[in-house]
This record gives structure tokens, C-alpha cells and sequence, in this order.
């Protein structure tokens, strides 16, 4: 399976390389070899761009693209990323080196093998979390305890924005509209609501050592709240037209390594499958 990670980045000069090298060098020690990074530049004004471009001259399987537009937002730089990738499954990482290598590892074998959607947890048994900010794990754990009532949901991270879906996943959600942060749940509540299989798992989450959070809690309120809500009226209203009939429920990969030419070079059980 051809593993896709798109990774959204304004202003990461000091995370970007850590993170890009330390995700490669973990799966090309786990024989995932055949994958492709995309770096999405959101208008930075440090050196993000000119660093993973470098990086890109000495591997091919980096690759960076560039908003250009005046318009910017963590919503519009993963679903650029989610236009470019090439891959059977796609990653949605932060720059900040936040997430884990080796949950990307899982989610790589989660979609492969099990579902068509990797969720991952920082709230269940086997997660691990470091240096959380108080008021923003408050904000956090209110937020998914809403949207676990609204729509009557075990999961309890909808908000976290490290995910991993199966491309038929990603064209089956469209379009998204979601500019900002708020794109962290209108992919996986509309994933759920459209019938797409999902596991959820463990993962370890830390918080970033360089740099500064794009995200403003007091400028996306209205905006998760409108995405919550969209969505939960298609659910209300309309779920009963993602029925899938039995030829469409997921089928595993099988795994065919290919051989990319490169010009430089936790395991924590499952808790839950849903469909």
C-alpha cells in the first residue's frame, strides 16, 4: 500500500525538518518505504518553504506545495494536500512534531488491513500525553463531550487533527468547507455519518518544544459550532442514503512493496472497530 502523509505548516522552521526526517527515517526502518510526504507551505514567513525544499532535492518522496493565495488556514492547507496526494491511504500530520512516528506506523497497518479510517486517542487506556495546556485540554474534553452526545459516539478525540483515512474515504467526504481548525472534525464526523469503517487506538501526543500554535481558541468557536452542526443535520436527516450494500464494505489491501528510488537516506492493541 502506498502511504500518502500530508502535513499542513505555516511558520515551522523550527520543526519542520525534525519532523519530516524523524516520520521517513521510523517507516524506512519498519520497511514502509513507499510513501510520500507532502509538505503544505500555508504562507509562511520564516524559512519553511526553502527548508523542505532542500529536503526535497535529496529525496523524492518530499514534496512541498505553496499556498500562494491571500487566503490561509489550516482547513485550506490539508485539503490542498488532500488535492496532491497520490497514495491508496493518506496521513494528516502536524509539523510541530507533535505526533508520533510510530502511530503513523499503526495507522499504516490499521488502514491497510482493518478499516477505512485510523482514529487515534489521547484519552484511553495505553495513550500517553505530555505538557497538555490546562485550559486548552478543558476546551478540549467539553468540545468531544458534545460532539459524543450529538451523535452518540464512543470517541472521545474527534477534535485531534492527526488522522488517517483511505483515499476512497477522502473523495467520499467531499467537498470540504471547512477553512480552519474546524476541518479536524469535518472529515472524521462525516466519515462516520457516510458509513465508512473506523478503529480507534491509542497514540502519544507532546507538546510543541519550538514555536507557537496557530490555533486561537477564541477565533474558532462559531466556526467549529457551524462544522458541528452541518454535519450533525446530514446525520439527522439524510444518514439513511450512506447505507453500503455488502459489495461495498472494506476489503484489505494486499501488501505490494515498490521499490522508490531515494537519493538520501508502541504496540498498543486496538480498542475498538466500528462500520
Amino acid at each position: 500500500m502506498r502511504l500518502s502523509v500530508v502535513i499542513p505548516a505555516r511558520n515551522e522552521a523550527g520543526n519542520i525538518q525534525t519532523t519530516v526526517s524523524g516520520l521517513l527515517g521510523h517507516l524506512d526502518s519498519q520497511g514502509i518505504s513507499d510513501t510520500e510526504i507532502i509538505v503544505v507551505d500555508d504562507g509562511s514567513q520564516d524559512d519553511t518553504y526553502a527548508i523542505v525544499t532542500a529536503m526535497s532535492r535529496d529525496d523524492a518522496r518530499i514534496r512541498v506545495v505553496r499556498n500562494t493565495t491571500r487566503k490561509h488556514g489550516y482547513g485550506r492547507a490539508v485539503a490542498m494536500g488532500l488535492e496532491a496526494f497520490t497514495g491508496d491511504a493518506v496521513v494528516v500530520c502536524m509539523a510541530d512534531a507533535s505526533d508520533s512516528p510510530e502511530d503513523v506506523e499503526h495507522y499504516y497497518y490499521i488502514l491497510r488491513d482493518e478499516a477505512e479510517c485510523a482514529f487515534g486517542s489521547r484519552f484511553i487506556r495505553g495513550s500517553k500525553v505530555i505538557d497538555y495546556p490546562r485550559f486548552k485540554l478543558f476546551i478540549n474534553r467539553l468540545a468531544n463531550f458534545a460532539i459524543r452526545v450529538l451523535f452518540g459516539l464512543r470517541f472521545n478525540d474527534t477534535t485531534n487533527a492527526f488522522k488517517g483515512y483511505r483515499a476512497n474515504v477522502i473523495e467520499g467526504c467531499r467537498p470540504f468547507v471547512s477553512p480552519h481548525f474546524n476541518l479536524t472534525i469535518e472529515i472524521p464526523l462525516k466519515a462516520i455519518v457516510r458509513g465508512y469503517s473506523y478503529k480507534v487506538t491509542p497514540i502519544s501526543w507532546r507538546n510543541r518544544r519550538v514555536g507557537v500554535s496557530q490555533l486561537k481558541l477564541q477565533e474558532q468557536g462559531s466556526r467549529y459550532l457551524y462544522t458541528l452542526l452541518t454535519v450533525w443535520f446530514e446525520w439527522l436527516l439524510i444518514r439513511g442514503e450512506y447505507r453500503r450494500s455488502s459489495e461495498d464494505v472494506f476489503a484489505p489491501l494486499p501488501e505490494q512493496p515498490v521499490q522508490v528510488p531515494v537519493k538520501q537516506s508502541d504496540g498498543s492493541e486496538p480498542l475498538a472497530v466500528s462500520h
